[in-house]
């Protein structure tokens, strides 16, 4: 590889980072099923603590099913407005590196769709009970959890209403990195 094909590659991972947003206005629009499988498809490369993978998912579009999941956290009603909410299934292993993992695979999954032209919106599932109601409404297997769950969906450019109680922009790297000889 040449130096400028190295640095035309990082430009590309560096544009798709700084410009992944959190998104909560969907058109209606259906997600097609095939960018779905290749996200996860390209995703499951994530690594995780000695490579357990602890992560299975859940493609929902049923809209009674989203509108139930909706119900299950104080941020949780964007799952209600998106054409499909993935479910990020944690396993129930005790582990305390397993949120770590699917932390990384969720960030692996929304840049992988936001390079197919959708927005993404993360999400927890809280308190236990919700998690329990979740795992019910979804059918999950015993072992795995529901805790999380992404909004996906094309941007509704046109809506640009956003919650008014989250500040803006991001700490200078100064603030946000210390060195130690």
């Amino acid at each position: 590889m040449s130096d400028s094909q190295a640095v035309d590659d990082f430009a590309a991972v560096d544009a798709a980072v700084a410009t992944l947003r959190s998104v909560r206005h969907f058109l209606p629009n259906p997600v097609p099923r095939v960018i779905i499988e290749q996200a996860v498809d390209v995703a499951r490369w994530t690594g995780s603590a000695r490579n357990r993978q602890p992560w299975r998912f859940v493609a929902v579009t049923d809209p009674r099913l989203r509108a139930g999941l909706s119900r299950l956290g104080d941020y949780a009603q964007l799952l209600g407005r998106a054409p499909l909410v993935l479910v990020l299934l944690s396993q129930d292993n005790g582990y305390t590196d397993t949120e770590f993992d699917l932390g990384r695979i969720a960030q692996s999954i929304c840049l992988v769709v936001h390079d197919r032209g959708l927005g993404t919106c993360l999400t927890t599932l809280h308190p236990d009970e919700n998690v329990r109601e979740a795992a019910e409404l979804l059918g999950v297997p015993d072992g795995w959890l529901p805790r999380h769950a992404i909004a996906l969906g094309y941007t509704d450019a046109d809506n640009h209403r956003s919650p008014t109680a989250v500040p803006r922009g991001r700490l200078p790297v100064s603030e946000l990195l210390t060195w130690v000889p």
